[in-house]
């Protein structure tokens, strides 16, 4: 496995969550970054991480989302003469919600930012690390790319155009010297879900999710290592099989006993 000390690394979603942790964890290896967020608390997030680990922290906050993202950010990295070695797309958004009863907006919201994002991100960097011979990208999936299951639609569908994406694009990049990995990972005990600190805690006790430290450190090793695929834990690996085999009366039992009741 590569050492990325002294490299850089731009990370999105990079002020809260699996993409803080991405950020300490590479920090702590030595790696420089980017972090990109829409968070006010990026720049204070970037502060503490230089100053903990004693590297270079550029925090550039933006809106994914945006039509010109894209561009400012490339144009931020350009303007300062620098040259990422890893790419990690991590921002990412979650609702529990029927898709007729999301407002259209939210809609939208999902696929700018699971979709066109991800995509025109990958791209710009895989041309840029395919010139110069190396480079590594990293896309954040998730376990539910295979849950076809009511209330999630809109978060597993665009999940599962990232995961699809990122296994082709690893294939058509395969010569170059550049890995493209896609992470999809179960549970993980974040403020993505909304659970309480004290469920969280429980959960964690009892396996049903991860710590977010844990997953960041282990996805960061299998890009490096360029893999193409990580899933996190032996249960995740194993579940794939069960839900896709899921009958409908189960499905619609979640739908009626825990999508209905928390709308």
């Amino acid at each position: 496995m590569e050492s990325c000390r002294g490299r850089l690394a731009v990370v999105t979603g990079a002020s809260s969550g699996i993409g803080l942790c991405f950020c300490r964890e590479l920090a702590h290896r030595g790696c420089n970054l980017i972090m990109v967020s829409n968070q006010d608390c990026l720049t204070q997030c970037a502060g503490d991480i230089a100053a903990d680990f004693g590297v270079t922290a550029y925090p550039f906050v933006c809106d994914l989302t945006a039509d010109d993202s894209i561009g400012l950010l490339l144009d931020f990295i350009d303007s300062r003469r620098l040259a990422p070695d890893y790419l990690i797309n991590n921002a990412g958004i979650f609702s529990f919600r029927e898709v007729t009863a999301t407002d259209p907006a939210r809609v939208d919201c999902f696929i700018d930012l699971h979709v066109r994002a991800v995509t025109r991100l990958s791209r710009e960097f895989a041309l840029r690390f395919v010139r110069r011979g190396s480079g590594r990208i990293l896309n954040m999936s998730s376990m539910s790319c295979w849950m076809p299951m009511p209330g999630i639609a809109l978060y597993s569908a665009t999940k599962a155009y990232i995961r699809v994406f990122s296994r082709a694009l690893c294939y058509e990049l395969r010569d170059s010297g550049v890995s493209v990995t896609v992470a999809c990972p179960g549970g993980i005990a974040t403020d993505l879900f909304g659970l309480s600190d004290r469920l969280k805690r429980l959960a964690v006790s009892l396996g049903v999710l991860a710590l977010p430290e844990t997953f960041a450190r282990k996805a960061i090793d299998r890009m490096l290592k360029g893999r193409k695929q990580y899933i996190n834990g032996l249960l995740n690996r194993l579940s794939i099989f069960f839900v896709a085999i899921t009958p409908t009366p189960v499905r619609m039992m979640v739908k009626h006993r825990l999508h209905d009741r928390m709308s």
